[in-house]
């Protein structure tokens, strides 16, 4: 696939609310990156709040689904969120300066990896304007047998669509309407490999499918900056967004203890 330019980046990515750049790390960044991530999760997760650390199974470790602030953490995952190369696509897309906010883990393990529910990463950021993306990094192979993003063309210039509470643990939020001939039509399955880069604006509609893969699971990382134009006047956003977390971690607890 031909290499795009930073302006054809910024053209697809304002006309369709994501844009696809297949090969953004090299195979020698991602061995490292993965090495990297490997060990964090043996040596580092076990310790880590309970809001930053979502299992399919708290009582099984192999399960691990979600990782939050990974760059508060280790000085690697800082680095990378902070990377220049990163950031500098981030302010090309969104046309001014930007601050890094997070870097996540997504996981789907195999068989038992459950669907991410259709929604907007704004109707959790809260941010107006909704100047924000969120960079999707694959770090194996992903198809739709285990989870490949799929994203509703265009949608990030339709507003924000009604959600409501999932039972889907670390995707409380979800679009209640989704499934309109609009969305079917517009929707595209991401299919990728490592290293390849996914990135989407946080009003475009987006979900995944379960992974029933019998072995292979789905793992990526996720990179998320605001425009400095809602970052310097919204932190408090940050707060309000811990809270939700919070609240649907002691939820998932009662839910447990009940069963």
């Amino acid at each position: 696939m031909e290499k795009l330019s930073p302006a054809q980046i910024k053209e697809n990515f304002d006309r369709d609310g994501f844009v696809f750049l297949p090969g953004f790390l090299s195979t020698k960044e991602m061995a490292e990156l993965n090495s990297k991530l490997e060990l964090f999760i043996k040596e580092k997760v076990p310790a880590l709040a309970a809001q930053h650390a979502f299992y399919e199974d708290k009582s099984d470790s192999s399960t691990l689904k979600q990782l939050f602030e990974l760059h508060t953490y280790d000085t690697f995952f800082k680095a990378l969120l902070y990377q220049r190369k990163l950031k500098k696509l981030a302010e090309d897309i969104l046309g001014e300066e930007v601050i890094a906010q997070n870097l996540e883990y997504f996981n789907k393990p195999a068989r038992i990896g459950k669907p991410t529910p259709p929604h907007q990463d704004n109707y959790y950021f809260m941010l107006s304007p909704p100047s924000a993306i969120t960079m999707w990094l694959a770090l194996e192979d992903v198809d739709e047998t285990n989870g490949c993003v799929r994203y509703v063309r265009g949608s990030h210039l339709q507003g924000m669509r009604p959600h409501v509470k999932t039972e889907v643990f670390g995707f409380s939020q979800g679009i209640i309407n989704y499934g309109r001939e609009e969305d079917i039509k517009n929707e595209l399955a991401f299919p990728a490999s490592p290293g390849d880069l996914l990135i989407h604006h946080a009003m475009t509609v987006h979900r995944a499918d379960a992974n029933t893969h019998h072995s292979r699971s789905r793992k990526a990382l996720g990179l998320v900056y605001w425009g400095k134009c809602v970052a310097k006047e919204n932190m408090e956003i940050k707060e309000a967004y811990k809270r939700i977390v919070a609240d649907e971690i002691k939820a998932n607890a009662i839910e447990k203890s009940s069963i």
